[in-house]
Order: C-alpha cells, then sequence, then structure tokens
C-alpha cells in the first residue's frame, strides 16, 4: 500500500480521482482489482494535503455506484452462465467456493446484501452481477447500492483522512518529546557514569593504605581487628611434630 500511496503522490490530484473512480467502477463490475486499496492510499494521502478528501469520496462513491449498476445489467443479461466464466478467469477470487457464499449472503440478507456488500472484498466485486443474475428489483439494488457506495467512500475517506491528519500532528509533537528525552536520557547516563567513575576512584584511593601494610608484614601475615599484625600464619597454629608425643 506504501508503495501506490507514493506512486499516487507523483500524479496530478484530477489523474488520482479518476483513477480512484475507474479502479472502483471496475472492480464493482465484477473484475478482482486493488479498489479498496486505492481508496485508502488516496485517503491517507489526502491527509497530507496533495489531493482533496471530498474529491477522493466523490470519485469513490461514483465509481462504485455507477460501476455496480454497469456490474447489474451485465449480470442481467449474461445471468449465472457469465459468473461461472467469470469464477473460471478468475478462480481465486470468483471461483464456486466464493459465488456459492455470495448467493448464501444474498439469500440471507436479500438487498441489505448489496450494501453490507461493499464492506466487504467479496461481494463488493459479485453484488453487482450477482444482483443482476438473481433479478434483484433495480430500484431496490440502486438504493442499497447508492446508500452502500456512499457511506463506504466517505466514511472510508474521512475516516482515514481524519487518522491521518491526527497521526501527523501526533508524530509531530512525538519528534521533539523524544528529542527532550533523548537529551534528558543522554545527560543522565553520563552524570550516572561519572559518578560512578568518582566512586571508583575513590574506592581505590582508600584501600591504598590498608594494602601497603599488609603487604610490608608479609604474604603470611594476618590482620586482626583494630588494624594490628597478628604476625605470621605459624604463630598462630604451630605445627605439631612427632617428639611432643
Amino acid at each position: 500500500m506504501i508503495d501506490v500511496q507514493h506512486w499516487l503522490s507523483a500524479l496530478p490530484p484530477g489523474v488520482v480521482y479518476l483513477l480512484v473512480a475507474g479502479v472502483i467502477g471496475v472492480e464493482s463490475m465484477g473484475v478482482p482489482l486493488p479498489g479498496e486499496i486505492v481508496l485508502v492510499s488516496s485517503a491517507l494521502l489526502a491527509a497530507t494535503g496533495v489531493v482533496e478528501p471530498e474529491w477522493v469520496a466523490t470519485a469513490a462513491a461514483f465509481g462504485a455506484i455507477v460501476g455496480d449498476s454497469i456490474g447489474y445489467a451485465i449480470g442481467r443479461r449474461g445471468g449465472r452462465p457469465l459468473l461461472v466464466r467469470l469464477g473460471r478467469r478468475f478462480p481465486k477470487h470468483l471461483g464456486p467456493a466464493q459465488l456459492a457464499r455470495a448467493e448464501q449472503s444474498f439469500a440471507r440478507h436479500g438487498v441489505w446484501a448489496v450494501f453490507f456488500g461493499r464492506f466487504v472484498a467479496l461481494l463488493r466485486i459479485l453484488a453487482g452481477p450477482l444482483a443482476g443474475a438473481l433479478h434483484v428489483p433495480y430500484r431496490r439494488f440502486l438504493v442499497a447500492n447508492a446508500a452502500g457506495g456512499l457511506v463506504w467512500a466517505f466514511g472510508t475517506t474521512y475516516l482515514l483522512y481524519s487518522v491521518g491528519r491526527a497521526a501527523e500532528h501526533w508524530l509531530k509533537d512525538i519528534s521533539w518529546a523524544g528529542l527532550v528525552l533523548a537529551v534528558l536520557a543522554g545527560l543522565g547516563s553520563t552524570w550516572w557514569l561519572r559518578r560512578r567513575a568518582h566512586r571508583i576512584e575513590a574506592a581505590d584511593a582508600g584501600s591504598g593504605p590498608e594494602a601497603a601494610e599488609v603487604a610490608a608484614d608479609g604474604p603470611s601475615a594476618a590482620v586482626v581487628p583494630g588494624g594490628r599484625s597478628a604476625g605470621p600464619a605459624h604463630d598462630l597454629d604451630p605445627v605439631r611434630t612427632g617428639d611432643e608425643h
């Protein structure tokens, strides 16, 4: 999606609007295309000021409504055999299993499947052709199609636009906060390391005289409390010999 957004940012705004309407419209006719990715990328692009969110949403809604209507007409004329041929051409997206799930959704929810199908990847592709193949009355289809297209296009665009603007503002603030925290952390760690070094240096300096005194008494000398030498170790524990027995 980042690559799509980067690619869209290099295009003039008018071309972006046409591309949004075209990709979503062709997808709604029954051809698997990344319509939602294009819409999401364009909405996030609007958050940076490259394009206008109202025009992105209008283009998406126009493509969705017109594309679904054309898909309805194609499905109405071609019927189920057309859906089967589409399934053979796009087995990953429109295979028998996907078609069966879409038909089950229409059977369970009726025309509401057109409205809510706009928010589901599979039904977003199949809603128009399938409604036409199943001979759903066009007026009912058009109402559900228009309502779903408008809610999906404007809701998605402005939700992502708002999130993008908030994220941009938050990241701008957090960058300054991060800089301040980094400086404080650097100063704090430097102070702690210097204090630690001074403590080690002081400890080494304090142990100098004691070490010198121990060295003067010899390696076998013992030190008793008070700092006095107890003499050589063999004076404290004389070795017993056989003459004492």
